[in-house]
């Protein structure tokens, strides 16, 4: 038989054995994180329910959905394993610490801006600098509607 007829086997069979073996990876990784939960710990099922551990067995798993209210899931369902910080804030609404040495952003802009505090509220601050010579355009501008006689925009109405 000819190489180049078993080269798209072979290169199947390798796809194969590298999918099978990631898998298995996974499996392994979940099975691991399953074997350390201990009672006490936050855990996801894998229907998204957030719950805390109270007794395990060889295949099962007691779970305090609430105060008071108990579950027993298989351990295939647990989804995650939480650490305490991350279920604290998910389950109890708790608020991460703020790193209060970062910066603080404030909630509007006004604060970046430093106000003059001669100037009034209603007073709009002029934000192009104008020179001698923009001075001298805008009187131009002026005398020549004079002279014109007429606005712009205006035409001769009858």
């Amino acid at each position: 038989m000819n190489p180049v007829t078993l080269l798209p086997f072979i290169v199947l069979i390798g796809a194969m054995f590298l999918m099978t073996r990631s898998a298995k990876k996974k499996q392994a990784a979940a099975a691991n994180m399953r074997n350390e939960m201990q009672p006490g710990t936050g855990v996801r099922t894998i229907g998204g329910m957030y719950a805390t551990v109270k007794e395990l067995h060889d295949d099962t798993v007691l779970l305090e959905v609430a105060p008071g209210v108990h579950a027993i899931y298989a351990k295939n369902a647990i989804g995650a394993v939480l650490d305490d910080a991350e279920y604290n804030r998910i389950v109890h609404g708790d608020a991460e610490e703020l790193d209060v040495d970062g910066a603080i952003v404030p909630d509007d802009a006004s604060s970046l801006t430093e106000a003059d505090e001669d100037t009034s509220k209603d007073a709009k601050p002029d934000l192009v600098k104008k020179t001698e010579a923009d001075d001298a355009e805008q009187a131009d501008d002026t005398a020549d509607k004079k002279t014109e006689g007429k606005a712009d925009g205006e035409a001769d109405a009858k």
